[in-house]
């Protein structure tokens, strides 16, 4: 799988600001067949950094619904699949440059 190909975006939450500040964790939303040593070789290339770990998990996706005149639709968001990295001391990854 290529590098492109495997990193989709990063994930930025009220949660992962805490996390990135005291643990130097990162998250990344990443295509649902890629692994472990992927994601970690594509974190370390693209960014430059050292990556301790990575851990994965797959986001099931929400069951929406919508409710018309013509009666009741229902649906399905898509699944996708969540990495959180790990870096080792004294590495930081500027997500969004220093604006």
């Amino acid at each position: 799988m290529k590098q492109k190909q495997v990193i989709l975006s990063p994930l930025y939450t009220e949660k992962m600001a805490g996390l990135q500040d005291t643990l130097n964790k990162y998250a990344f939303k990443v295509a649902k067949n890629a692994n472990k040593i992927e994601i970690k070789s594509a974190i370390e290339k693209k960014f430059e950094v050292e990556v301790k770990s990575v851990r994965t998990m797959n986001v099931p996706g929400k069951i929406r619904q919508q409710l018309t005149r013509a009666g009741r639709f229902h649906g399905r968001r898509p699944s996708w699949k969540k990495a959180i990295v790990t870096l080792k001391e004294g590495h930081k990854l500027d997500l969004f440059g220093n604006a």
